[in-house]
């Protein structure tokens, strides 16, 4: 019955649109059967579960920062003064019926995109799949990175808790070290001297409107062109630059793709149903004169906060202007970042010699390029100790040492780690690819041992070549 449906809506289409050829050669498509390939749709689905649970929560939450007081049910906060956008989201989490649940699984969708889209990115990087023709492919992605990262912090800073408001005072902060410029960003981003009537509206419309509106339209561009260009493979039997081996869209990939929906849907319930996360009524509401001890932001901004706790205390003067020592660490080293992951595979090309050059299709294994991937680790392990530095009074705390020890300790190890880090890599991949080669090499002289020695006989199940 549903075949005979199928077919029957199939021809009813295909009278009205003529999409038959189309049809036909879109489930014909071949995609690799690697799991690393699969990343990409982790974040694809992390954001459609974004995109639902964030529909459900924008029909509660009331982006203000009029002042009331609450009377709702966490009896704990009965009578306090608050923010009404704070008000909202406890009546969220407490009256509305599964609101604490699809509260808690939109966070974690949000950690899942962002943690998605880092690990696709690092084995684009890793597997040097960045190559031509795929230069717009990266960019796109990394920018897709950057309004994930964005948009993140928006939604953690809606709340209106004292942690948020803490993180909001700081990023207040940035933007108005940014010379020049830093006076409109704050007011462009945040409607000027944080908290305003117009903070909360500012970044509540960036956050369901503006950003997401550039994710799916950057997530269609990124997915159209994949579609168009060849598929990268990894190297093997039958993989070439003009030949890719894997399962066609439909019926096996499909298949393989709608359980990794339903897997990312499932998991995400059962972190937002069993696992605690953001407990705003903990913190309490915002009070620009309080502040949580152990205050950590998520995770995907660690690093910058602990790179303002490892950057020393220096204010520079140009002329009348002054730059604060907030700049350096918090914006100026993410955007050379950044502009170093978006040139990139150009600065490759140049330095490998592939201008102009051909169409790369097959990836590279990370021990097939020693440089690529050591300097790859090496930023990891920088990116690793300033994600630690972010928490160097927890760690201070947990050890019994002062945060003086921890921070000096650090500092040395956010210079020598990544240092240490590239030489033992690039020795291990160097190695590696010297053995393969060797490896091979001896594969090819044992193929011609037939052509030398004609007749053979098996000795104990092996094969065994003789003379004449």
């Amino acid at each position: 019955m549903i075949d005979l449906l199928a077919r029957w809506m199939g021809r009813w289409l295909d009278r009205r649109l003529h999409v038959a050829k189309f049809a036909r050669r879109a489930m014909n498509h071949v995609f690799p059967d690697h799991w690393s390939f699969m990343l990409g749709e982790i974040a694809l689905y992390s954001f459609i579960v974004l995109v639902v649970t964030g529909t459900f929560l924008a029909l509660f939450y009331n982006a203000s920062g009029a002042q009331v007081v609450y009377h709702g049910a966490y009896r704990a906060l009965d009578g306090v003064k608050m923010s009404d956008a704070y008000r909202s989201v406890l009546h969220l989490s407490f009256e509305v019926p599964a609101g604490l649940l699809i509260r808690q699984m939109h966070h974690w969708a949000a950690l899942i995109f962002i943690a998605a889209i880092v690990a696709h990115v690092a084995r684009l990087y890793f597997t040097a799949a960045f190559r031509r023709p795929r230069e717009i492919n990266w960019i796109i992605g990394l920018t897709l990175l950057l309004l994930a990262l964005g948009n993140g912090y928006f939604g953690y800073s809606l709340p209106d808790d004292l942690l948020s408001g803490a993180g909001l005072r700081i990023a207040y902060s940035i933007l108005l070290s940014v010379p020049v410029i830093g006076q409109w960003l704050a007011f462009l981003v945040l409607g000027g001297t944080v908290p305003t009537p117009a903070t909360y509206p500012h970044m509540y419309m960036m956050h369901i409107f503006l950003i997401p509106l550039l994710i799916f339209a950057l997530i269609a561009v990124h997915l159209a062109i994949i579609w168009r260009q060849m598929h990268t493979n990894y190297p093997g039997p039958g993989r070439s630059d003009r030949t890719i081996v894997g399962s066609r869209l439909f019926p096996s990939y499909a298949a393989k793709s709608a359980g990794l929906f339903f897997l990312v849907l499932s998991l995400t319930a059962a972190l937002g149903g069993l696992v605690q996360i953001d407990p705003i009524w903990v913190y309490g509401p915002y009070d620009p004169i309080a502040i949580a001890p152990g205050a950590q932001p998520d995770w995907y901004l660690g690093w910058v906060e602990g790179a303002m706790r490892l950057f020393p205390g220096v204010n520079v003067h140009l002329g009348p202007r002054l730059i604060p020592e907030v700049f350096f660490p918090a914006f100026l080293l993410p955007l050379l970042v950044f502009a170093t992951l978006y040139i990139y595979p150009f600065l490759e090309q140049l330095i490998a010699g592939d201008i102009p050059g051909p169409n790369h299709h097959v990836l590279k294994m990370p021990y097939e390029q020693p440089g690529n991937t050591a300097f790859g680790c090496a930023m990891f392990m920088f990116f690793i100790v300033l994600f630690f530095s972010g928490g160097d009074d927890v760690i201070a705390v947990a050890t019994g040492t002062s945060v003086v020890t921890v921070r000096f300790f650090l500092r040395v190890l956010v210079f020598a780690g990544p240092v240490l880090t590239f030489f033992v890599v690039y020795w291990l991949c160097a190695g590696i690819k010297k053995r393969r080669a060797r490896s091979q090499l001896i594969s090819a002289e044992l193929v011609k041992i037939p052509n030398q020695y004609p007749t053979a006989h098996k000795i104990g199940g092996m094969q065994q070549a003789t003379l004449d």
